[in-house]
């Protein structure tokens, strides 16, 4: 990897930080997406001395580590205290590049409440039908995954899942090969779960029980390809967080 090419990848890393936050799946300063370098590194979204939360994220917010954590990283600056959920994925699952791990409220809730994530709606929002019905997995742990051993169980619950919800936490997504498309699948698949989550919240509201939709309905489902789902997504995504976002500062915030 060049330093361009690891400076467009931070970028990356970075837009998708500031994406989490202006759509919801992250509040203020908690949260995380990191991307694969090499075998045995990852660039990851830490925290600086000047912490401004997730809608700020800049590129310099994003360094290399390794899978121990360790690296030459500025001053003051510090990976995530949960890095062991992305160093534990990548070292389980050599062919994921990109890990994203958010707090959706609705997703929260929805874990919490012990509903089903099961496949309610079709065209509405065919990701997300795919996903459930593939099976949406459950840690049944609220811990701060700060240990190996911890992000080991959860990695076991994901399985070779793009996504595992995390039960009164969050949820972890996944995705592989390039890691720019990477964290933009990642992304996706995150924003999906939550769509799912918010609809399984309103149906039970009602207080009628969810039910999934008829598999005829789901066969009937196109697979629209990652130049809709991910690429278009992503580029919504993007300028969405460009134009509704606050603006990040395009210099270092480290003194």
């Amino acid at each position: 990897m060049t330093d361009d090419d690891g400076r467009a990848l931070r970028e990356r890393v970075a837009m998708a930080c500031r994406v989490l936050a202006v759509t919801g799946l992250v509040e203020h300063i908690l949260g995380h997406v990191s991307a694969r370098v090499g075998t045995e590194a990852l660039l990851v979204r830490g925290r600086g001395p000047n912490e401004r939360g997730l809608a700020f994220t800049v590129a310099d917010d994003v360094q290399r580590v390794g899978l121990d954590g360790a690296g030459d990283v500025p001053p003051g600056w510090k990976a995530p205290i949960e890095l062991p959920i992305h160093t534990e994925v990548l070292r389980a699952r050599p062919e994921v590049t990109a890990v994203v791990h958010a707090h959706p409220p609705a997703v929260v809730a929805a874990s919490v409440a012990g509903l089903p994530w099961l496949p309610l709606v079709g065209a509405y929002d065919i990701p997300a039908a795919r996903l459930a019905q593939g099976g949406i997995p459950v840690w049944p742990r609220s811990a701060l995954v700060r240990r190996r051993d911890l992000a080991e169980r959860m990695v076991a619950a994901l399985g070779d899942r793009p996504v595992v919800v995390l039960r009164g936490h969050g949820l972890v997504a996944v995705a592989t090969g390039d890691p720019a498309d990477a964290v933009a699948a990642a992304v996706t698949a995150a924003l999906a779960v939550d769509s799912l989550a918010r609809m399984t919240l309103a149906v039970a509201a009602t207080g009628a029980p969810p039910r999934p939709i008829p598999a005829e309905e789901l066969a009937e489902l196109p697979d629209l390809g990652a130049a809709f789902n991910v690429s278009a997504m992503w580029r919504h995504l993007e300028a969405r967080a460009l134009r509704e976002g606050p603006a990040a500062p395009p210099s270092a915030p480290f003194p």
